[in-house]
C-alpha cells in the first residue's frame, strides 16, 4: 500500500479502513490484536476519519462499522477484466491523494512517465472539476482516476480530446447497461435525472509537438445522502441506472479498455470521426441552450451539433457561431 500524502489519513486509518470494508462490526480488541497496537491506538487512528466525509458507527460492546461497505480497488481483478488489452496500461493504485491529474502530470513531466499509466485512487481530497469546481467523492462511492497518454502531435490537433473521451465513457456504460446517458458540451457525463460524471483533460507539451495529456475521469458509483447534499445541481449514480451493477474493479477495466480503443482513433484521425456519435448523445441537440462564458456574458441559441474540431455550433440570432470554451446548459 502507498503511503498517503502527509496531509491525508495516516496509514494506520487506511490499515483500520482496510479491515472495516466489509461494513461489518469489528470490535477494537480484535482489530487491535490484528495489527499488534493498543486499543487506544486504534480509537486515535479513528477519530477524525469523518472529515474525509466517511461514516463510521460506534457502539459500546460492538465495535466499529463502516455505514456502508467499501468495495476495494484490486489490481489483480482490474487486470483481469482487461485481459490482453491491460498490456498497455501501467496501473498503479493509491488509498488517497490530494488530485489524481495533478500527481499524474508531475510524473509525465519530470519522470516522463509512460503512456497508458494510470492512476486510480480510493479517496481524493482535492478533486478538480473545470472552471475551479470540487469533484465531490466518498470513500467507495465514485470511481476515480487519472489516464496519461502521448501524441505525437502538437496541443492544437487535441482540439476535441474531451468529447471524443466523452463518447469512449458512454460507449462502456452503455455496454454495461447503464440508460439513458446523455454528453453535454463540453466535458460532462449525464442521463436524464442528473449528472453521472465528468472529464477533466490538462494538457503539456509545444504546439507542433509531441505532447502528453492527463485524462481524469470521475463517476458516482453510488449517491449516499451526506455526499448528495454537498453537491450543487441535479446528479445520479450508477446504482440508479445500472439493471445489473459491476463492481468498480469491473467497471475500471471496461472504461479503460473503450478508451485505449477511443484514444488510438483519435491519435489516427482526431474528432472527425466522434461528431455523429457524439451529437447523438447530445442533451441539447436542436435545442434551445446557454452558454455561459468565463467572463460571465450568456449567449443563447439553438445547439447545432459541433464542429471537427469540438466546438460548439449555436444558432444565434445574429447567426451561426462557434465556441470553443464557455460552460452549457439550460436556458434559464
Amino acid at each position: 500500500m502507498n503511503t498517503p500524502e502527509e496531509t491525508g489519513m495516516s496509514v494506520r486509518s487506511w490499515q483500520l479502513l482496510y479491515m472495516l470494508a466489509d461494513g461489518e462490526f469489528h470490535s477494537g480488541e480484535v482489530l487491535a490484536a490484528q495489527l499488534g497496537i493498543s486499543r487506544t491506538s486504534v480509537f486515535n487512528a479513528l477519530d477524525n476519519i469523518e472529515k474525509y466525509g466517511i461514516t463510521l458507527q460506534r457502539i459500546r460492546g460492538r465495535g466499529y462499522r463502516l455505514s456502508h461497505p467499501w468495495q476495494q480497488l484490486n489490481l489483480a481483478e482490474i487486470s483481469q477484466g482487461l485481459g490482453d488489452s491491460g498490456r498497455q496500461f501501467h496501473i498503479e493504485i493509491m488509498p488517497q491523494t490530494a488530485s489524481s491529474n495533478t500527481l499524474l502530470l508531475q510524473r509525465a513531466i519530470r519522470e516522463a512517465a509512460p503512456i497508458g499509466s494510470v492512476l486510480a485512487v480510493e479517496l481524493q481530497t482535492a478533486g478538480r472539476g473545470r472552471m475551479g469546481r470540487i469533484w465531490r467523492s466518498n470513500l467507495g462511492s465514485s470511481l476515480t482516476f487519472s489516464l496519461l497518454w502521448r501524441f505525437d502531435c502538437g496541443l492544437n490537433a487535441l482540439s476535441g480530446l474531451s468529447l471524443a473521451v466523452g463518447v469512449a465513457i458512454a460507449r462502456a456504460l452503455q455496454g454495461l447497461g447503464a440508460q439513458d446517458l446523455r454528453l453535454k458540451w463540453p466535458n460532462d457525463i449525464l442521463t436524464l435525472q442528473g449528472k453521472l460524471g465528468g472529464v477533466l483533460i490538462e494538457a503539456q507539451g509545444d504546439m507542433l509537438g509531441p505532447s502528453a495529456v492527463v485524462i481524469g475521469i470521475g463517476l458516482n458509483y453510488a449517491l449516499p445522502d451526506n455526499l448528495a447534499a454537498l453537491i450543487d445541481q441535479p446528479a445520479i449514480a450508477l446504482d440508479e441506472v445500472c439493471l445489473v451493477m459491476p463492481t468498480r474493479n469491473q467497471l475500471l477495466a471496461v472504461l479503460l479498455q473503450s478508451l485505449g480503443l477511443t484514444l488510438q482513433q483519435f491519435a489516427q484521425g482526431g474528432f472527425a470521426a466522434f461528431i455523429e456519435e457524439w451529437q447523438l448523445y447530445h442533451i441539447y441537440q436542436n435545442q434551445l441552450m446557454q452558454l455561459r462564458m468565463a467572463d460571465g456574458t450568456r449567449v443563447t441559441g439553438i445547439a447545432r451539433g459541433v464542429s471537427a474540431r469540438g466546438e460548439l455550433c449555436l444558432e444565434t440570432e445574429q447567426g451561426m457561431r462557434l465556441f470553443n470554451t464557455g460552460e452549457s446548459g439550460n436556458l434559464e
